[in-house]
């Protein structure tokens, strides 16, 4: 994965000064934080990856995936994947305007029901959009059209994520919308992988700070005369969440790489399957060795594990993509599967 050093650093230093406890602590309490969102934007990164001729920042979906694994790292509460890489690339990818305002994206769930007319309007629900409250507009995908529906023409229901983050329903009733034929590669199928990477990369940061916190809380904490990191038992958690921040890390980097040269539905795929079972199996870690510190309102490691849970639902669970990656290698049959591992999208028939 090339990525600018710059850009590290600086994403790395925002999120750090910014994102403190109490500051995300606020963010669950208020349903969002306007000053981090104002310094994320102020950098370019909001728009990070979008073509400057359509209003973005430029740069490379690497880039913006990079921007992306910090927020995770440092639980930015801000819809730092829908405003750029989702919502934003639909809206660019169609020649739609980018809003002044965030934009979110409706990621598509069973219950949805919003249409789209052939007068441009638009009525029905959507639900779990992110950060839906503070958008300025909606960007959807939805019967061979991108649309771009301002918010607050919407009823909006606000409902929060396991990880305190904003997962509004939105209804509309003949709202009026930007409306344009969707382009040839944007539909719902490549906003689900494009969703999916987004989670892939947000997951890896938060699983690699919450297996640093464990690391530093067990060789802070004492039990019997010494740090209780040296009890085996103990460092046996420690090397699981480490193995597991790894590979989240490594997923991410490789589905990234992929879908920066093209098809990468296999890996997006086997990405988000495997960080979702690291997920679980940090996350247990973790907080074992934590013990009941872990579980406290005051102590931030809630702040990672609450994300990782809530964000390994989105844009597909464990079995829809254990399935997927499944019926994709069968489909190869038995000569066909060591191909579709090491040559991963481009080996599939």
């Amino acid at each position: 994965m090339t990525v600018d050093a710059l850009i590290t650093e600086t994403a790395d230093r925002l999120f750090g000064r910014l994102c403190t406890h109490d500051a995300v602590q606020a963010a669950e309490e208020g349903g969002g934080a306007p000053e981090i969102w104002e310094a994320f934007t102020e950098t370019g990164f909001a728009w990070i990856s979008l073509p400057e001729e359509a209003g973005g920042s430029g740069g490379t979906l690497e880039d913006a995936l990079e921007v992306l694994r910090l927020a995770g790292y440092h639980a930015a509460p801000i819809p730092a994947a829908e405003n750029g890489i989702l919502g934003g690339w639909l809206l660019a990818s169609a020649g739609l305007e980018l809003p002044e305002g965030i934009v979110t994206v409706a990621p598509g769930t069973a219950r949805d029901t919003l249409k789209v007319a052939d007068d441009g309007t638009v009525t029905g629900s959507v639900e779990m959009v992110p950060w839906g409250r503070g958008a300025e507009r909606l960007a959807v995908v939805c019967g061979g059209v991108v649309a771009s529906i301002p918010v607050e023409a919407a009823v909006v229901e606000t409902k929060m994520s396991l990880a305190g983050e904003p997962r509004d329903t939105l209804t509309f009733d003949g709202a009026p919308a930007d409306v344009v034929d969707a382009p040839v590669g944007v539909d719902s199928r490549a906003l689900r992988f494009r969703g999916a990477l987004s989670r892939v990369a947000l997951m890896g940061g938060a699983i690699e700070k919450m297996s640093q916190l464990t690391v530093s809380y067990t060789n802070e904490r004492e039990q019997f005369g010494r740090p209780v990191a040296r009890f085996q038992a103990v460092q046996q958690h420690l090397v699981w969440a480490a193995q597991d921040a790894a590979l989240a890390r490594m997923a991410a980097e490789a589905a990234g790489a992929a879908a920066s040269r093209g098809e990468a539905g296999f890996e997006i795929a086997a990405a988000k399957l495997n960080t979702n079972q690291a997920a679980t199996r940090a996350t247990k870690a973790c907080h074992q060795a934590h013990g009941a510190m872990g579980m406290t309102q005051e102590y931030p490691l809630h702040h990672y594990s609450r994300r990782l849970w809530s964000w390994r639902t989105e844009y597909g669970g464990t079995t829809e993509w254990a399935k997927w990656v499944g019926e994709a290698v069968a489909a190869q049959g038995a000569d066909g599967l060591y191909p579709a591992i090491t040559g991963g999208s481009a080996a599939l028939i």
